[in-house]
């Protein structure tokens, strides 16, 4: 069968009588599948013109859903099972009724996680057509008999969306959930500053987004272009669509992880109030929101009033983002230059008055701060690796970003680590060396490449690596300006990522690359097509989808292993 991710255990009956499902399938869904139960409705219903009323007393369903906590015991919380065509005709063949029509679905999850995956199995089962949003005349629908049993490898299986550098509105946003989900992906990661942009409203401060969320105009290419976009860009979510967007990914069992990057990439929020700059090295009240890529001078000051203004953001932001969904808050802490401290009387009185020894000490403070303020609270914080440098803070977790080494140093000293080396799985790296290949970024990370992706780094020891919590694939919007970019970059990269972080698959060099490449083929670039990605295709990037002549920074090479 063509599922993406692979099942753990797949015994399907390809090619013997399958269970016809229609005209009007009944359906059973017991106490705590409910939310499962909609999504059925509204999702397959759309595709096949069904409602799935319920089965009423002494009715036979057709699709019975079902929360099993022993098999949740044994294959965890987001296990499920799903079994196609019951033995109801006693012959002891499982295929039903003698003609081949009887029997019945049963869905049953872990939790209601786990049922929602068997979901999301349920609908590539019934073939690309399940993913459109109106049924297509005369189309039948029938299911493979048999059973399939399964679950993730890591529970944190995520995507980074940059709406900061390109803006993504909130339908975007909630399509990408849907996307995330229909790969049994669970985490949003959403980077939401940058010295680009502010893109949440905070109504304390109104001035984040109505002077942060705009720029004048972006660069048009990689940051050593000289190419200009002179159209104004920005757009920024207001808490009411945060709300929707955190409620939208909670039915869908994806968790939202909000970043406020801090105290590096900052000059959108210090062009909204420049009293969070280091106002003694520099004038910030010249400073616009960047309009350029890269690695920006102005930081925060590391001043109590800093610390304070910072305190009122995610206060809001954890009103915005519950605990029970979103349990982890993201504050960057990325390359964060330090030549402003060094200049600054204030930050210079500010490491003496701590009695730190230099400027790394000094950010590492910066976090240390947040991170108690956050634990206090009931949130975790989490940021990239450079909050290992200067000592990293009690109980934060790493985004291991710069390689496997700040995530093999964190999780041997006891934290945990989302594993997301930008050697790997950065999807703003082009997919291929050709010359055709849109605004080129760094390596080719080809959809092979990701396949054979690894989270756990061998040399990690057995206890290290329980602290992996899983792996994300990053994505980064300078050179994507719009939904159609983003797609590209993303897709089909990000259907092998997802197997990789769910499916128990072989140490790399042993991965059935030729099977995950049939698999797409037969069936997977199909359902992309349903939900119209606008994917990269296997033989290259179609005409509209090039951007010849606009500069990228390609590099050459097989990436380093760090």
């Amino acid at each position: 069968m063509d599922l993406i991710p692979v099942p753990s255990v797949v015994e399907l009956r390809g090619d013997g009588p399958r269970l016809p499902l229609g005209p009007e399938p009944l359906l059973d869904a017991a106490p705590g599948t409910e939310g499962v139960a909609r999504w059925l409705r509204r999702e397959l219903g759309a595709a096949t013109g069904w409602s799935l009323p319920a089965a009423g007393p002494g009715a036979r369903a057709d699709v019975r859903l079902r929360l099993d906590p022993e098999l949740g015991g044994r294959l965890g919380p987001e296990g499920y099972g799903i079994t196609v065509g019951e033995d109801e005709d006693g012959d002891g063949d499982g295929d039903g009724d003698a003609d081949g029509g009887g029997g019945r679905v049963d869905l049953v999850g872990g939790s209601a996680a786990g049922l929602f995956w068997a979901a999301q199995t349920l609908r590539q089962l019934l073939g690309p057509h399940a993913y459109r949003k109106a049924p297509l005349p005369g189309r039948t629908w029938s299911l493979p008999r048999g059973r399939i049993e399964d679950r993730p490898r890591f529970g944190w299986r995520g995507m980074m969306l940059d709406v900061a550098r390109h803006f993504t509105p909130k339908d975007g946003v909630l399509r990408w959930i849907d996307l995330l989900a229909a790969h049994k992906l669970n985490v949003l990661h959403l980077h939401l500053t940058d010295d680009q942009g502010w893109r949440v409203e905070i109504e304390r401060y109104p001035r984040l987004t109505v002077a942060g969320a705009w720029r004048a105009r972006s660069k048009w290419g990689h940051g050593s272009s000289d190419r200009w976009n002179d159209t104004p860009h920005g757009g920024f979510y207001t808490q009411d669509d945060i709300r929707e967007i955190v409620a939208y990914a909670a039915e869908r069992h994806v968790r939202v992880v909000p970043e406020i990057d801090v105290p590096g990439h900052s000059q959108a929020a210090i062009a909204a109030y420049p009293e969070l700059g280091n106002t003694d090295v520099v004038d910030t009240s010249a400073l616009g929101v960047w309009e350029d890529w890269g690695i920006n001078p102005n930081v925060l000051a590391p001043t109590e009033a800093v610390l304070r203004f910072y305190e009122g953001v995610f206060e809001e932001l954890l009103e915005l983002f519950p605990a029970e969904v979103s349990p982890f808050v993201h504050i960057g802490g990325d390359e964060c230059p330090k030549e402003q401290w060094k200049a600054s009387p204030t930050a210079q009185a500010r490491i003496a008055e701590l009695g730190l020894r230099d400027e790394d000490e000094l950010q590492s403070w910066f976090i240390r701060h947040f991170d108690r303020w956050l634990a206090a609270r009931g949130r975790r914080l989490i940021g990239w690796d450079e909050i290992l440098e200067g000592g990293l803070a009690d109980g934060a977790a790493v985004s291991s970003w710069r390689g496997y080494a700040g995530g093999i140093a964190a999780a041997e000293a006891g934290h945990d680590v989302v594993m997301c080396p930008e050697q790997q799985v950065y999807l703003d790296h082009r997919q291929d060396g050709g010359p055709d290949e849109p605004m080129p970024i760094g390596y080719v990370r080809s959809l092979e490449d990701v396949y054979r992706f690894e989270p756990v780094p061998p040399k990690l020891s057995e206890a290290a690596a329980r602290h992996v919590l899983g792996a994300q694939a990053n994505v980064w919007t300078e050179v994507m300006e719009n939904q159609n970019r983003v797609d590209y970059q993303v897709f089909p990269r990000l259907a092998a990522f997802a197997e990789v972080v769910w499916s128990r698959l072989p140490e790399p060099e042993r991965r059935d690359y030729a099977g995950f490449e049939a698999r797409m083929a037969a069936g997977h670039y199909a359902r992309l097509d349903a939900l119209g990605v606008d994917y990269r295709p296997p033989g290259g990037p179609l005409p509209w989808q090039r951007r010849p002549g606009v500069p990228g920074r390609p590099i050459e090479g097989a990436p380093p292993n760090v």
